[in-house]
């Protein structure tokens, strides 16, 4: 082993036991292990003892330095124990004293500390309970008011309750059970508020009908002065009106019962003033619901259910009766009811912020508009009483009126009535037809007699008639026209009466009314009357007497027209002369069914001359004629004679002309009945006979049987008659044919045609030997000159018709 290594060896053992002597004998193990894992251990050993030498000596040392003084300590301490067994006594004695003396202190004590113990647990409490008693008085106000049911500020309350109070009182069961309560009681709030406002919707659509009734009251112009529906400006309700109904906050919410479901007893008290529309509804289920929606954050969710049922009741009202037609009580209830809804939307458009906003309500109004108009147009249709049409129409301008007053446009109704107006008009024609055929029917068609001033001024008050000479007649007297003209113009008056009270409250000017008025009496003129003038003159066996009559009654009528132009400006109060005015077609009217009777004077004559006419009876192969007219044709003159002193009262002209025609339409028929095809032969002698019977017919036109013909105008109507026999009865035949053509023509109205027509006759009468019986001796002569008259007459014919 070399110096070194010795060197090193040593130098590690002497760390090893500086280790050992500054380490835990827990944590040597290690040291130890690489003593024994090298080759030295036994020099080790042999340094560690020689370590151990050294403490033990070090240890000596130290016990010997300190051991006189642990010898003193030892003796001071034996002397000390008697005077610790002395003091000991002492502080025996002292402590039993002090025991005796403390028990009294300590018992007070204990009732000092239990007493303050207590006041420290009644403060405590007093804090305890300072929390929870807003608790319990904030838990039983919620009680109260959802017993009084105003759940508005019981909501108010459960919301102070839970963010305020409870957090406050601390982890109680009670609290515990009221903050498990508060949910269910919210559900509860909601679930009442909301059936509240179904009971509130369903109160309002039963009693839409009197909200409705009640606020048309309020506009009615024929009732008693009422307050006018409020403006939109002043739709919040006045607080005598609500009262505490409309107070929604959370102090002054009324109770609202179930009796209270939207509509307020109000006693229909004819006395009192008639309480607003909107003061019949308890509006406080809908506040209340609303407010408590918003709190609850489900506004939207109120909002959009409220919009629905509304939409639903809209649906409802706008669905009129099959039979709503038959009465005004139906019309008046289904307007009541529109009227009612939106009333009811209007207060709530103003009176809440967002629960319906104006489009909403527009789009509904729209809506109703539409639907109302249709039913109008299609129940009104069936109306044929202008009485109820009237009242429709009354009914209506109050409906229009009543919500343009909520500010609704209504303009759209006012243009239907407009076209109800003509659907008016045609049932007022029915009504005026049937009335003009009564009075037509009723009529006697003779003079009016008048027996005293007192019944000439009551019928010139009727009629606006004035004659100055009649008036100068003493009485009894008769006024030319029958009752009919009275009735007529009376009829008048009143149409025009009934136009005008439709056109009443139509917002039109009176330009705008008189314009509709005459158009109206144009077509009550020219349509119906003129109809029903024309069925009297047309109906089966009238007169002629009720033709004449006819004539009369329309002469006066039509003077009357400038009476009605004036009547209905009187009532229009517009000028007749102002432009544009429409004018009366009475004038025409009148003219045209005097014309119609004219011509039916003259079909009718006509028609009796054929009838007498069917009467005649010639025997015409007779080789004699009598020297008297025909039966038939006597009675004819004396039918004509009777008739035409009936025309006196007629125009002029219109007697001259039917006695014209008569004697035309007589000669016409008398040369068709000479020249019928049944008469195959005419002798001599019931040529005389024929003649003696249109002599009688010029006798009569020389008679003037109707006044004012000049000369022997009316002779002229019997001339191709005259001509013609005397063309056969002279057999000039030789001056006919000579002259024919022209103008200076003795026989210049006897045709070639009707000649040889008759010629014909009279020839086969010849051939038999019955005619020129005296001229049998030149019977060849004359048979010639028949045949030679014949030739030449068609040989007229052929070349007039080339």
């Amino acid at each position: 082993m070399t110096r070194a290594h010795l060197v090193e060896i040593v130098a590690e053992h002497e760390r090893i036991l500086r280790e050992i002597e500054s380490t835990d004998a827990n944590c040597i193990g290690p040291t130890l292990r690489s003593v024994y894992d090298g080759q030295e251990h036994g020099l080790f050993m042999e340094k560690l003892d020689g370590r151990i030498r050294n403490h033990d000596r070090d240890i000596e040392k130290m016990c010997n330095h300190h051991f006189q003084g642990f010898v003193d300590s030892i003796t001071e301490l034996l002397k000390v124990r008697a005077e610790a067994q002395k003091l000991k006594s002492q502080v025996t004695d002292t402590n039993q004293r002090l025991q005796d003396d403390g028990k009294g202190l300590v018992s007070c004590m204990d009732d000092l500390r239990r007493c303050r113990l207590q006041q420290r647990n009644i403060a405590t409490t007093i804090d305890r309970l300072t929390h929870c008693l807003p608790v319990l008085e904030m838990y039983s106000k919620l009680q109260e008011q959802m017993r009084l049911k105003r759940y508005y500020p019981a909501l108010r309350t459960l919301e102070q309750l839970e963010q305020t109070c409870l957090p406050r009182a601390g982890q109680y069961r009670f609290c515990s059970i009221m903050a498990e309560n508060i949910p269910r009681v919210r559900t509860l709030i909601k679930d009442t508020a909301m059936s509240q406002l179904r009971d509130f919707l369903e109160s309002i659509r039963k009693h839409s009908n009197k909200i409705g009734e009640t606020a048309m009251k309020q506009v009615c112009p024929l009732s008693r002065p009422l307050s006018p529906p409020l403006s939109p400006g002043r739709r919040l309700r006045k607080e005598a009106g609500l009262g505490a109904a409309t107070e929604v906050d959370g102090h002054g919410s009324s109770p609202v019962t179930e009796q209270d479901s939207g509509i307020l007893d109000v006693e229909d008290d004819e006395d009192d003033e008639v309480p607003g529309a909107q003061e019949l509804v308890d509006f406080s289920p809908v506040y209340c619901c609303l407010h408590i929606y918003t709190v609850l954050g489900a506004r939207e969710e109120f909002e959009n259910y409220y919009r629905k049922q509304r939409r639903k009741q809209a649906r409802l009202v706008l669905q009129p009766h099959s039979n709503m037609h038959e009465t005004l009580d139906g019309y008046r209830r289904f307007f009541n009811q529109i009227i009612g809804f939106f009333v009811v939307e209007d207060h709530i458009l103003h009176t809440t912020q967002g629960l319906v906003n104006r489009a909403y309500v527009e789009e509904l109004w729209e809506l109703a508009l539409s639907k109302t108009i249709a039913a109008l147009r299609t129940h009104s249709s069936y109306c044929s009483d202008p009485d109820l049409v009237l009242d429709l129409k009354n009914l209506i301008v109050l409906f229009a009126d009543t919500l343009q007053g909520y500010g609704f446009p209504v303009s759209q109704l006012f243009d239907m009535l407009l076209e109800m107006r003509e659907q008016y008009g045609e049932i007022l024609l029915k009504k005026w037809n049937l009335t003009f055929r009564q009075a037509l029917d009723q009529d006697n068609y003779s003079p009016i007699p008048v027996a005293t001033e007192e019944d000439y001024r009551q019928f010139s008050s009727q009629f606006p008639f004035q004659d100055p000479d009649l008036d100068k007649l003493p009485f009894p007297k008769k006024l030319p026209f029958s009752e009919f003209v009275p009735k007529v113009y009376c009829q008048l008056k009143e149409f025009i009466y009934a136009c005008l009270k439709y056109s009443e409250d139509l917002h039109l000017s009176s330009t705008e009314v008189d314009d509709m008025i005459r158009k109206s009496t144009n077509l009550l003129l020219t349509r119906t009357l003129s109809h029903c003038l024309q069925y009297a003159i047309k109906k089966k066996n009238v007169g002629l007497a009720e033709l004449v009559q006819l004539i009369l009654n329309t002469t006066h009528l039509e003077a009357s027209c400038v009476y009605l132009e004036g009547f209905i400006s009187n009532i229009t109060d517009v000028p007749p002369d102002t432009a544009n005015t429409t004018k009366l077609y009475g004038t025409s009217t009148f003219k045209d069914a005097r014309h119609a009777a004219e011509e039916e004077i003259y079909t009718n004559l006509n028609a009796k001359i054929d009838q007498f006419l069917q009467l005649a009876d010639y025997d015409w192969t007779a080789a004699q004629g009598g020297g008297a007219p025909s039966d038939y044709l006597s009675d004819l003159i004396a039918f004509l004679c009777s008739t035409f002193s009936v025309f006196t009262h007629l125009p002029g002209k219109v007697a001259q002309t039917a006695c014209m025609s008569a004697c035309k339409h007589l000669a016409s028929s008398l040369l068709r009945l000479l020249l019928q095809p049944d008469v195959r032969q005419v002798s001599l002698g019931a040529m005389q006979q024929f003649n003696n019977d249109v002599k009688e017919c010029e006798r009569f036109a020389r008679t003037d049987p109707v006044p004012g013909f000049q000369g022997d105008t009316l002779l002229l109507a019997f001339s191709d008659l005259r001509q013609l026999l005397d063309l056969f009865i002279q057999w000039d035949w030789s001056t006919y044919l000579a002259d024919y053509g022209r103008p200076t023509c003795r026989y210049l109205r006897v045709s070639p045609h009707t000649a040889l027509v008759l010629l014909e006759k009279m020839k086969d009468t010849s051939r038999k030997g019955t005619m020129f019986a005296q001229f049998r001796k030149n019977e060849r002569d004359k048979q010639k000159l028949i045949d030679t008259v014949v030739k030449q007459l068609r040989n007229l014919i052929s070349a007039h018709q080339t």
